[in-house]
């Protein structure tokens, strides 16, 4: 039954933490007053004052217990309750106005128990405001509930003084039956919930990031809630154990329980109609909005979650938008896109500049008695319509999913693939350097637009964007050893023979560089790309290893540039020795969309072991210390591959380097002719252009080609591309 307690109503108000958890010394305030900094200077009613708030309706517990501002004006508070100790700060006689809201100053019509005011409030019809903390220039109208309880964690999982253990709260990303479990805290970036997430065997360490968290807050009771300056929050119905930021804006809100929302001036965050959040954080530039429920979770800045998502148990890093659908125990890094109701994302590791279309069911197969797998995909991974895909699976960088039931687990190695289901054959289909051949203006359009609409105010981490980048090259690097031996152990098949492995892969390289007549009439088939009996093809296989190879090319060109840009000397023989020498190829590891080698990540991982990384805020100095790096450590990292796939040692021979360069502007305007040439598919393919009755009402409805923003911009940085580089090679 429900447990309802009585006490004495001259207790409403006060006690607000249990004297168990009082510190000796302290009062019910001490927390309170250290939240509180203001700056106003508080002093007791005088008789006129208290005779004009009694004739205005307004009742109180204990006059003594209001304490105002020397700005006070006791005719602007009407028709009010007081409990326990209240302080009010300005108020004069101005109307306030946010997007068309028009209201007087003063407090109306409200329950306000043991809350402070800052100057010209704005506080109307609010049935229940408790343990507040309330900045200048608020607004809070049509509010059912607004308060705080002596426990409240503000949606950080931690515990308060005589909690027990199982009453924290953990996000359950990456997989359903809880293993990857993170606790949420206010400031977690995508690479605290990526590391935390791994290496699960390494107790030392989980222990470690717990203690991170544990650190960062304290298990005092008696904290309020605080609503920050000019943050407006009308027609709402319960928010509770919330703490809110300045300039935030939250109209309609069904419940918002246990929340961290971070606004600035600089970056808003804005909560609309109808939205359920419970235990999260919510990072400064959000915006939910229309019937969103959002339950355990992490929203990183400028994240959008609208029209009815759900969001459960899940990080959602920076720049991402989920629309209409449900994502579930997903750990999810910037520029993610999801837009359509009917999609479904559970138990993944998305790591960044993906978008699931319509229908694509990732998760949830229960192939077998246990609650379900892992699914891996690297940066820009796109199901395609009605894609379902089984876990566990995993795909390298830049996959792209033709529409389809795919019925086994896949382990799609080849970056920049088509993947496809040829049900009429029974086998599955693997176009590699898909995206090259038929789809480069996307690809290069999407890079573009994720680094415009980056507006991250802290860009503590280097977020990698290019789709041309340290994994992307190493994927390609193991995609061209991959292509030379399935080729060669073909062409063996094919004619009968057997050869070592050595003599299989040379075959194969002589094949596919040659672009080999003899490539038609193979069978070229993937081995361990999916968990069934039947055969991956590989399609077109030469042109990906052309295209492989070119973009490693421009890779080391393109970085060799940015160097020589960096720091130029008098002559370009002065400059081609200051090149790195080639080493090894480092791995590198997407760390939240911050690309960092492997061997640097675990020495990181061994300094929070021993303790020399002992907070947050210190991995925190190591994401920014690794983002200063990181151009010189890529520029080496693309010279070793240069070295490894032609044998030539950059640093000490100007005449490659400068043929290097040369052939790169050659290959730069082969992309950007290729930009072009997709996109005018859009223009001349007929069943395209059926929808039209002229080719003038296609260029009214979908713009002119011409015209197109993004070629414009390519061809400018087409030329000076082409200008920088002839400079250089001046030298």
């Amino acid at each position: 039954m429900n447990i309802i307690r009585k006490s004495p109503i001259q207790t409403l108000g006060y006690g607000f933490i249990e004297p168990q958890f009082q510190p000796p010394g302290k009062d019910e305030y001490y927390l309170r007053n250290r939240q509180n900094n203001s700056g106003i200077s508080y002093r007791q009613l005088n008789a006129y004052e208290i005779e004009v708030l009694v004739r205005n309706r307004n009742q109180s517990d204990d006059w003594n217990k209001i304490l105002v501002s020397d700005a006070f004006n006791p005719e602007l508070v009407k028709n009010c309750k007081f409990f326990g100790l209240v302080r009010i700060g300005k108020l004069e006689p101005y109307c306030l106005e946010f997007k068309n809201l028009r209201m007087p100053v003063g407090l109306y019509n409200s329950t306000i128990t043991s809350s402070d005011f800052g100057d010209n409030v704005v506080v109307d019809n609010v049935n229940y405001l408790s343990h507040y903390i309330i900045g200048n220039e608020v607004m809070l109208v049509n509010i059912n509930e607004l308060a705080t309880t002596s426990h409240a964690k503000f949606g950080n999982g931690i515990l308060k003084d005589g909690e027990d253990e199982k009453t924290r709260i953990w996000l359950e990303v990456c997989n359903e039956n809880g293993g990857r479990s993170i606790l949420p805290f206010d400031g977690m970036l995508p690479g605290d919930a990526y590391l935390w997430s791994r290496h699960r065997q390494d107790e030392v360490l989980q222990k470690q990031f717990v203690a991170f968290t544990s650190k960062r807050y304290d298990s005092l009771r008696g904290y309020y809630g605080m609503v920050g300056d000019r943050t407006v929050i009308k027609n709402s119905r319960i928010i509770k154990d919330t703490m809110i930021g300045t300039d935030a804006y939250i109209k309609g809100a069904n419940k918002i329980k246990n929340i961290t929302l971070n606004s600035t001036p600089e970056a808003r965050t804005q909560v609309g109609e109808g939205c359920e959040l419970v235990n999260g954080i919510i990072g400064v530039g959000c915006r939910i909005f229309y019937g969103v429920k959002a339950v355990r979770f992490v929203m990183a800045s400028h994240s959008q979650l609208k029209y009815g998502a759900r969001l459960i148990n899940s990080y959602l890093g920076n720049n991402a938008t989920i629309s209409c659908c449900e994502v579930l125990n997903s750990l999810i890094f910037p520029a993610h896109e999801q837009h359509h109701n009917n999609s479904f994302l559970c138990a993944a590791l998305i790591m960044g500049q993906s978008n699931m279309a319509a229908g694509a069911t990732i998760g949830s197969n229960h192939n077998s008695r246990a609650a379900d797998g892992e699914l891996i995909a690297g940066r820009g991974f796109w199901p395609g319509l009605c894609v379902s895909l089984k876990h566990n699976s995993k795909f390298a960088a830049f996959t792209i999913i033709a529409k389809g039931d795919f019925p086994a687990e896949l382990n799609i190695e080849l970056p920049f693939s088509l993947v496809s289901n040829d049900v009429s054959n029974d086998r599955l289909l693997v176009i590699p350097g898909y995206w090259f051949q038929y789809n480069l203006y996307a690809l290069a359009r999407n890079s573009w637009k994720y680094v415009a609409r980056d507006q991250r105010t802290d860009k503590t981490q280097e977020i990698e964007y290019d789709f041309l980048a340290p994994d992307s090259a190493n994927d390609i690097w193991k995609a061209l050893g991959i292509l030379e031996t399935i080729t060669g152990l073909a062409w063996f098949h094919k004619n009968g023979k057997t050869g070592s492995e050595s003599s299989i892969r040379k075959k194969g390289k002589a094949l596919l560089t040659e672009r080999s007549e003899e490539l038609d009439d193979l069978e070229i088939i993937l081995p361990n790309a999916e968990n069934s009996n039947r055969q991956v093809i590989v399609k077109k296989a030469a042109m990906a290893y052309q295209w492989y190879k070119a973009f490693l090319d421009f890779y080391a060109a393109r970085e060799i540039i940015g160097a020589f840009e960096a720091k130029p000397l008098s002559t370009f023989n002065r400059m081609v020795a200051k090149l790195p020498a080639a080493g090894k190829i480092n791995e590198w590891e997407n760390i939240g969309g911050q690309l960092i080698p492997v061997e640097i990540v675990n020495q990181c991982l061994q300094q929070i072991r021993k303790g020399a990384i002992n907070s947050w805020e210190s991995l925190h100095d190591f994401y920014k210390q690794e983002g200063v790096n990181y151009p010189a450590k890529k520029l080496a990292h693309a010279i070793s591959l240069y070295k490894q796939m032609h044998g030539v040692e950059l640093n000490s021979d100007p005449n490659e380097v400068r043929a290097l360069l040369q052939h790169s502007i050659l290959f730069r305007k082969e992309i950007s002719d290729k930009i072009h040439a997709t996109r005018a598919k859009d223009y001349n393919n007929p069943f395209r252009q059926m929808v039209y009755d002229n080719k003038e009402e296609l260029d009214a409805v979908i713009g002119k080609l011409e015209d197109n923003s993004f070629i414009l911009e390519d061809r400018l940085h087409l030329n000076s591309y082409r200008k920088t580089v002839n400079n250089l090679l001046k030298k």
